[in-house]
């Protein structure tokens, strides 16, 4: 029997509700259009607490027990949360300490979320309290599939609570304060630390010039790692309490895509599952969204994972926040099922009249009636999912290839005084992803943890920061017969941002067979160029002016001081190879450049489709769910390879027919291996 995310028996379909905010007369309609729509699930007590615990010694629990039995009666399952990512009013006017302090140094009053500082004692103590409440009242109740400990986690803060246990932390990182010195390279600018008392965070009153650039990385850096420390332990804190009561019951939070404050491949660990929100930007690209997906398997060690939240028509907090034109709500709910997912959930069921959120898209507009183009496709959407069931449920997504994310390594880039300004890690990852993923070849996301002998190709763009290991699992990897490929402004610093001496790219240097002399920073205006098979690309943003210790040249500069100098290499390196990008290009040299590895590799594509046209597969034993999704404006042909069924339609597929996907439409074939 494979692995299920939760206990349902198909693709779980809901999503946020909230009838707290509603008179309890419309609750029973609010049922029946629920069930009219399909929605099998609920995410309840999102955001109660102040309902649940209106003073300090007082807890009534009278609406919600109404609320949950509503659930059952109606054959809802339920995600339940804990309320936790927003205090009571009383807590901050008898505690005012629970409040944040901002990277200005400004104290917060009441208001918003994510306003508790998550090293506050007062914070910890009643937030575990409810949590442990909550779970022995319902603990019985049949129904929960899920505990959600409070709601996408974010944020930083700089009161004096965290400082003290930014120096506990820290103590116990180093041990002593010789270390910390050294770590932090403190004969810097008379930096040196006589005491612990001295460490003081790294804000706008402090180290930082403002929240991107700072003169002490090492501590910037540091403070981050810190701070995802702190918010994390408040999610242990409430995981720990409702498993002692519900061992049973699966644990998780949701988490927002590839969000850089907060180290996801840490939190992983510690998560019964993975749940997270997908709220693409109007401009986002199909590429970019796909990869969030698999950042949040991989984050998950590569296992199915939950879609908690999308909106059903439009966002609230874009500039300008268009609506989901017909049929691209059930396009990219499909995306998120082939790229993992084993459920479709939104925010919000329902439209709330007031607030910040009161016109966010929901499966209920405020016309209140099952009249409206949203509510037939939600409605549309889950009649096609009930008629799946638990169909592909646990299957996975197998992959030959690897993209080596690391939040460590993303801070420390940016944080980094210097080359230039507009180098982001985030893009440049994008970059070989989007390459990868318009040809149709599946991509695992991974940390620098992850065993790479299951890959035949591992990339690793930007990997400025080195830690220790990581350069000797690289270097088994390609010595076993593995292809290794990284870019500029790699294998530079250690994990306390400190220079490795003896010449960049460091530890990779002997992997990678080149000595990188000197980098060029070019403004966005300017840029050098090189041919590689046959082809003229950009070369823009750093440009590594470097020298051949065994490798051999691919391409070489044609413009300024160093043309004829390589821009690209590739080095033998035991059974394997590993390959060099010393510049930023095109997307046209990405793909041609990894189109020619994967070949050689023999990697190949899923299926190999028209433009606009994403092909996914999903695996369990025997069986294959190869996923057709048509992201273009028109009609396209795509020919199938091996015989299949299409889950959606019925319709008999055999070798070599055409499936014919209208715009934004979507197939999905189960046939076997062979």
């Amino acid at each position: 029997m494979w692995e299920k995310v939760w206990n349902h028996e198909k693709i779980a379909y809901g999503g946020d509700y909230n009838p707290e905010q509603w008179p309890e007369e419309t609750w029973e309609e609010d049922m029946r259009l629920l069930k009219l729509a399909h929605i099998d699930i609920l995410t309840l007590n999102v955001f109660s607490w102040a309902a649940l615990q209106p003073s300090e010694d007082t807890y009534n629990f009278e609406k919600l027990d109404k609320i949950m039995e509503l659930a059952k009666k109606h054959g809802m399952k339920v995600c339940l949360a804990t309320s936790t990512a927003a205090h009571p009013a009383w807590m901050a006017r008898k505690y005012p300490e629970v409040l944040r302090t901002d990277f200005h140094g400004v104290k917060h009053k009441f208001g918003a979320r994510h306003n508790s500082c998550p090293n506050s004692d007062v914070y910890r103590k009643y937030s575990v309290r409810l949590a442990e409440k909550l779970a022995e009242r319902y603990k019985d109740y049949g129904n929960i599939v899920a505990w959600h400990i409070s709601n996408e986690y974010g944020g930083e803060c700089y009161c004096e609570n965290c400082e003290n246990a930014f120096r506990g932390w820290l103590q116990k990182r180093y041990g002593t304060l010789e270390k910390l010195n050294r770590a932090w390279n403190t004969s810097f600018w008379g930096h040196t630390i006589y005491d612990w008392e001295d460490i003081v965070l790294p804000d706008q009153r402090s180290e930082h010039i403002d929240e991107d650039r700072t003169v002490a990385q090492a501590i910037s850096i540091d403070y981050r790692r810190f701070n995802s420390d702190s918010i994390m332990e408040c999610f242990q804190l409430e995981y720990d309490a409702v498993k002692k009561i519900t061992p049973n019951i699966p644990v998780t939070t949701n988490l927002m895509g590839a969000y850089k404050p907060l180290d996801y491949m840490k939190w992983g660990k510690y998560m019964d599952f993975i749940s997270w929100d997908n709220y693409p930007s109007n401009e986002d690209s199909i590429s970019k969204t796909a990869m969030n997906h698999d950042l949040m398997r991989g984050v998950g060690d590569n296992k199915p994972f939950v879609l908690m939240e999308q909106t059903p028509s439009q966002q609230n907090w874009q500039p300008f926040n268009a609506l989901k034109r017909p049929g691209v709500m059930r396009l990219w709910s499909y995306q998120a099922v082939a790229h993992g997912s084993d459920a479709v959930m939104f925010f919000q069921m329902k439209r709330s009249i007031g607030s910040c959120e009161k016109y966010h898209g929901a499966v209920i507009s405020h016309a209140g009636h099952e009249n409206t183009r949203v509510f037939r496709e939600c409605t549309e959407l889950g009649a096609e999912l009930e008629k799946l069931g638990g169909e592909i449920l646990g299957s996975t997504v197998p992959a030959e290839t690897a993209i080596l994310f690391d939040w460590e390594n993303w801070w420390a880039v940016e944080y980094s005084a210097g080359p230039n300004v507009d180098l982001r890690y985030h893009d440049e990852v994008l970059n070989y992803y989007a390459a990868l993923h318009n040809q149709n070849i599946p991509v695992d996301m991974i940390s620098e943890e992850a065993d790479l002998s299951k890959y035949k190709l591992v990339i690793a763009p930007v990997m400025y920061m080195t830690k220790p290991g990581v350069d000797e699992r690289i270097r088994v990897f390609v010595e076993n017969g593995g292809t290794f490929v990284t870019t500029f402004f790699s294998g530079y610093v250690d994990e306390s941002d400190l220079v490795i001496l003896g010449g960049y790219p460091g530890r990779l240097r002997d992997i990678l067979g080149i000595w990188v002399e000197e980098i060029d920073s070019l403004p966005e205006h300017k840029k050098n160029s090189f041919f590689y098979q046959g082809q003229e690309y950009d070369a823009k943003l750093l440009c590594d002016i470097m020298h051949l210790e065994g490798a051999e040249s691919l391409a070489e500069y044609q413009q300024d001081f160093y043309a004829n100098t390589p821009v690209l290499t590739r080095n033998s390196f035991g059974r394997g190879q590993a390959y060099y990008v010393g510049t930023r290009s095109d997307k046209a040299f990405y793909q041609k450049l990894l189109e020619d590895i994967c070949t050689e590799q023999q990697i190949y594509p899923v299926l190999k489709t028209p433009k606009g046209v994403e092909a996914v597969k999903r695996v369990r034993g025997q069986e294959q769910y190869l996923f057709l999704l048509n992201h273009e404006e028109d009609r396209v042909q795509v020919n199938v390879e091996e015989s299949a069924q299409d889950l959606l339609t019925g319709k008999e597929y055999q070798k070599g027919e055409r499936v014919v996907l209208p715009a934004k439409g979507v197939a999905i074939l189960k046939g076997c291996l062979s």
